[in-house]
């Protein structure tokens, strides 16, 4: 197999050169609207951690404005959005590390600093990394989902936990078929 060149998309001002087995939205129109959904609803959070972040689709655009904290268990991925955002100037710190969220979420302990969190996870699923997320005190959760019975599932964690969810965005990417990824934002009562 020939490669003259690495697969490269740009998200935000940044150009990202793609690992193996990548994972995108199923449209960039929905990809962008996803982006756009959550950095509204961290408004002008100046921490924010991106949990279960790929290549960075909200990390790279949302660092326009804030220090992210990015977390992911693929490797590549991580080293993807990692070298891009060094590579992009004009961007706020971006720290990137692979964690497996599903294992070792983060404690509400470290994320006891951030100002938002936004975490979009597979199909299965935060049950864990909602469970810290309850517990810790966190202003703003901005939940992103593709599966409506498992961001139920979570959102009844953050609410159990204090939280309220203050709006839900329905973005249908999945043309022909009755799928429809969904954007959530959640507040701390005080």
């Amino acid at each position: 197999v020939l490669m003259r060149m690495p697969p490269t998309i740009a998200i935000g001002t940044a150009r990202v050169t793609l690992p193996p087995g990548s994972f995108l939205q199923a449209t960039v129109a929905g990809e962008e609207a996803l982006a756009a959904l959550a950095a509204t609803h961290c408004g002008r959070a100046k921490r924010i951690a991106d949990l279960f972040c790929g290549v960075g689709p909200f990390a790279l655009r949302l660092a326009a404005k804030a220090a992210i904290a990015a977390f992911d268990s693929d490797a590549g991925a991580i080293a993807a959005l990692q070298k891009a955002a060094t590579a992009t100037p004009g961007l706020k710190p971006v720290k990137a590390e692979v964690r497996d969220l599903f294992r070792r979420p983060l404690m509400p302990q470290e994320l006891r600093d951030v100002d938002a969190v936004v975490f979009d996870p597979p199909r299965q699923g935060a049950q864990a990394q909602a469970t810290q997320l309850a517990a810790s005190k966190v202003p703003t959760v901005v939940a992103v989902s593709c599966n409506v019975a498992t961001f139920a599932r979570d959102a009844k964690i953050l609410i159990d936990g204090g939280y309220t969810i203050d709006r839900v965005t329905p973005v249908d990417q999945f043309r022909n078929t009755p799928h429809v990824e969904l954007v959530a934002r959640c507040s701390r009562k005080r």
